[in-house]
């Protein structure tokens, strides 16, 4: 019996893990997002120039 809980703590220790990484993936990509489509598209005119 003690051992299903452990299991079910492990599961949702990893799954809060996993929450926090995605929060910050997420406000990552929303904070860098305007200036990595800029650069990509400042390389795609520059590309298309040639």
């Amino acid at each position: 019996m003690f051992r299903l809980t452990q299991k079910g703590q492990g599961l949702v220790e990893y799954a809060l893990i996993l929450v926090l990484v995605a929060i910050v993936v997420i406000a990552v990509l929303m904070l860098l997002g305007p200036i990595i489509g800029d650069v990509f598209s400042t390389l795609n005119e520059s590309l298309s120039g040639l």
